[in-house]
């Protein structure tokens, strides 16, 4: 649970558009935005070493103060990162009231993957649902939901409806029970390789007619035998 909240110190951005954008990122400057309550958007910018700290912290729920006003709770709302590099490229955040509840994602992390006996025998163990949407007060929102898989065998799943969740905290999915949050499938058998293109040419040529200049097989000789023995019937009968 978030006890102290981080602040984070944002200036007002004036500038907008892709290529202000790359110029503020270049110069080390995450771009962002803060929704007030009515839906009022106040773009901001914040250095991206400060933004890194603040989101180091693993909580959800900060004080923001833009341009020297009063800091207000926000939680973040969205972010979005660079492909390669992983680094957060722009940032949303709600600003929210301590005492109303609201909805948010969580990410879920699995502890005790190398102690399950399921994996210890050559298992593949998938993670499948990261993050769930959950409803509480903002002081409540839980940074992350851990999930202990060291018990599982293979063949087994765990699903949400299973998962510890802090009892001022509302899970918004309608059937738990269907969310699979890990499943542990038995080893992976790898497929026998498939003959060499070669090799099969070899095994279909075994099975070919013998080309020319070679013995004929036993009919031919038969036929031809039964030939010359017609045609010196013939001789001796001239003969006589």
């Amino acid at each position: 649970m978030a006890q102290t909240r981080p602040k984070l110190t944002v200036a007002q951005r004036e500038v907008f558009g892709t290529r202000a954008t790359k110029r503020l990122r270049r110069e080390g400057l995450v771009p962002g935005v803060v929704y007030g309550h009515g839906g009022e958007a106040r773009p901001f910018q914040v250095p991206a070493r400060e933004l890194r700290t603040a989101l180091g912290s693993g909580q959800n729920l900060f004080d923001l103060e833009l341009d020297g006003s009063k800091a207000v709770p926000v939680v973040i709302k969205e972010q979005q990162h660079h492909p390669v590099r992983g680094d957060v490229t722009h940032l949303d955040f709600l600003e929210v009231r301590l005492d109303e509840e609201i909805q948010a994602e969580v990410t879920i992390e699995l502890e005790g993957t190398e102690n399950a006996p399921g994996v210890r025998e050559g298992g593949v163990l998938e993670h499948v649902t990261r993050e769930i949407t959950v409803e509480a007060l903002p002081t409540a929102i839980p940074e992350q939901i851990i999930v202990d898989v060291s018990a599982m065998e293979i063949n087994d799943t765990i699903n949400l409806a299973s998962v510890a969740i802090p009892s001022d905290v509302k899970l918004m999915a309608d059937e738990p029970e269907e969310i699979t949050i890990a499943t542990l499938s038995p080893p992976r058998v790898e497929e026998e390789p498939e003959p060499e293109l070669e090799e099969e040419a070899e095994l279909v040529g075994e099975g070919e007619e013998a080309p020319e200049g070679e013995e004929p097989a036993e009919g031919e000789a038969a036929e031809g035998e039964a030939a010359e023995g017609e045609g010196g019937g013939d001789e001796q009968a001239g003969g006589e």
